[in-house]
């Protein structure tokens, strides 16, 4: 299964609802593209809804971490939001959990955006 991105806006902040794999190729592109897009549009606040992913291999962890700078080089904010357990656990053993501002709830994260 590929992975699908649907965007909904909540104020400022862009929400990226995502679910299937984010691996190597199409699902790194997409992310890639379309968080360019919104920041040539002006936008600098996102966040990355996680809640369907079942699968991430390095190249999509990769991503996970160009984007995040990405937006922040452009003075901007990347969090993530509703992890399952197993993206859980791979954030943690790769240390990117101390990276990322992560939250289990939307109206937690969207208080902490400014």
């Amino acid at each position: 299964m590929s992975m699908v991105l649907n965007a909904r806006r909540l104020d400022d902040v862009v929400i990226l609802d995502l679910s299937g794999r984010i691996t190597m190729g199409e699902g790194t592109l997409v992310i890639r593209d379309h968080i360019q897009k919104l920041l040539n549009g002006g936008d600098r606040k996102f966040l990355l809804n996680l809640s369907d992913v079942d699968y991430i291999d390095s190249s999509g962890l990769g991503e996970l971490v160009t984007s995040f700078t990405t937006v922040r080089n452009h003075d901007g904010q990347l969090k993530l939001l509703n992890l399952t357990k197993r993206v859980q656990d791979l954030l943690q053993i790769t240390k990117l959990l101390t990276v990322f501002e992560v939250f289990n709830s939307e109206a937690e994260a969207l208080k902490t955006m400014k």
